[in-house]
């Protein structure tokens, strides 16, 4: 914890109205999403500029002071939660839009502007930010950058690494760095802009983005489609994908849909059940494509990986479609659920799928088990539901103990056992699942670079 003196630092180095010390500013900005581990910052502080956050690290780096990043805190693995008496750094106020070229098509921000306030700028002027996911209310970019975000769009778009064009960081000797500078081409060596994404603020902060906009997709349709068995989704994915200009892909579970449908907001897509859906979007580029789409959809039907199905007739409808797949995890949320989020290459989803969905029966027999994803990317969100006579922490001890179980599988289809969500302090034990002792000594290497001390986020991705 901090003695007053490091506080009264803190008040000299900001306002003092923009350093918290107050038990319910340490708890909301404390923790993430993730709901295992208690809060316990000694401060919060609300920098302004790149040369607070600055003085800040180096004031951090004089007294052994610990630092944890804090965006829109919608991360589900821990990465920011500050439960040793760090400070916690915030990028609330910062979160300005400070430059746009409509001529490289990029627009330069502040770290803690927030997902949807850079996707209405980009639309303001006739261009798109096309990363998108169900917090995108609330993410930040910085957030969004330090965690390689992925999200709905992924098939078609890529993470969020595919539009960083340029970044201003702080690192943890407080040494602030220009990296990329919005160029298309730079070919000089280390590029360190690709070391800062998906770091989880582990080397350094990021202050400053600058993000590569695109043109606008075509109107989109969207359709829902009933998928009788698992082995058929990857049939239907490798039909649309072939004819059609797909932006989406997504899975749902029956199991999920029903927690979605119980909060009386949405409607069920047709009168049909079925153990497994697909959710899939694509542009309307002329005047045949939805022509196509049904087409498509009658020969799935003949081959027997379809059931039924949906086409949106309306932007309004497509969006009530969306929110059958986007309110899953809002729906689920009161359950405390233990979440996986892994990947396999996408030739490999069919056969793993089906090992997965065994041991998943026979580890989680007398809990709900409830499956999404981005599965036209390799992605998966495995959610296992708490009881509510189970204690908090024996419902995490359950899980993790079949954890073993279910990252053996992902190592044998060489895949990640954290797609998107980042490694933070959840999943961080489980780093040699993906990475070789090699690969870990190596970025251990790195951090040590970049951060000597060690204050940067500890104990978050590297033990």
């Amino acid at each position: 914890m901090l003695d007053p003196r490091q506080i009264q630092q803190l008040h000299s180095l900001l306002e003092t109205q923009r350093v918290a010390t107050d038990a319910a500013t340490l708890q909301s900005h404390g923790l993430d999403w993730t709901r295992y581990y208690t809060p316990a910052p000694a401060a919060v502080v609300f920098p302004k500029t790149t040369e607070e956050v600055a003085a800040l690290v180096r004031w951090a780096t004089q007294e052994k002071v610990a630092l944890v990043p804090s965006g829109g805190r919608t991360g589900l693995s821990g990465g920011a939660v500050a439960t040793q008496g760090e400070v916690v750094v915030s990028f609330d106020r910062m979160n300005a839009i400070l430059d746009f070229n409509p001529v490289d098509r990029t627009v330069r921000c502040q770290a803690g502007v927030v997902t949807a306030q850079l996707q209405d700028f980009a639309a303001d002027q006739g261009l798109y930010y096309p990363v998108d996911f169900a917090s995108s209310g609330s993410s930040q970019i910085g957030g969004n950058i330090a965690t390689n975000a992925g999200g709905i769009k992924v098939v078609r778009y890529g993470m969020t690494r595919e539009w960083v064009a340029g970044l201003k960081v702080v690192t943890g000797t407080g040494e602030v760095l220009e990296l990329n500078q919005g160029l298309a081409k730079n070919n000089t060596g280390y590029d360190f802009r690709h070391l800062f994404i998906g770091s989880e603020g582990t080397l350094g902060f990021i202050v400053e983005a600058t993000m590569q906009l695109t043109r606008p997709p075509a109107p989109l349709s969207v359709m829902v489609l009933a998928v009788p068995a698992l082995a058929g989704i990857m049939e239907v994915f490798n039909a649309f994908r072939q004819r059609l200009d797909l932006t989406a892909f997504e899975f749902f579970s029956e199991k999920a849909l029903r927690h979605v449908l119980a909060r009386g907001q949405v409607q069920r897509p047709f009168e049909g059940e079925s153990d497994y859906y697909v959710l899939l979007e694509f542009e309307c580029v002329n005047s045949t494509t939805e022509e196509t789409a049904l087409l498509l959809f009658e020969e799935c039907m003949e081959a027997g990986w379809l059931v039924d199905g949906v086409l949106s007739q309306s932007e309004e409808q497509a969006r009530a479609l969306w929110r059958l797949r986007e309110d899953i995890s809002e729906s689920i949320t009161p359950y405390r659920p233990y979440k996986n989020d892994i990947a396999v290459r996408v030739s490999a989803v069919p056969p793993f799928v089906e090992a997965l969905d065994a041991v998943l029966a026979r580890e989680y027999p007398d809990f709900e088990v409830v499956w999404f994803g981005h599965i036209g990317d390799g992605n998966l969100h495995i959610n296992v539901l708490k009881p509510d006579a189970l204690a908090l922490a024996g419902f995490r001890e359950a899980c993790e103990r079949v954890n073993a179980e279910v990252f053996a599988l992902v190592r044998r289809f060489g895949g990640s056992m954290s797609a998107e969500h980042g490694v933070g302090l959840l999943k961080r034990d489980y780093l040699d699942v993906t990475r070789s002792p090699e690969d870990i000594a190596l970025m251990r290497g790195v951090k040590a670079v970049f951060d000597p001390l060690g204050i940067m986020n500890p104990g978050k991705l590297l033990a």
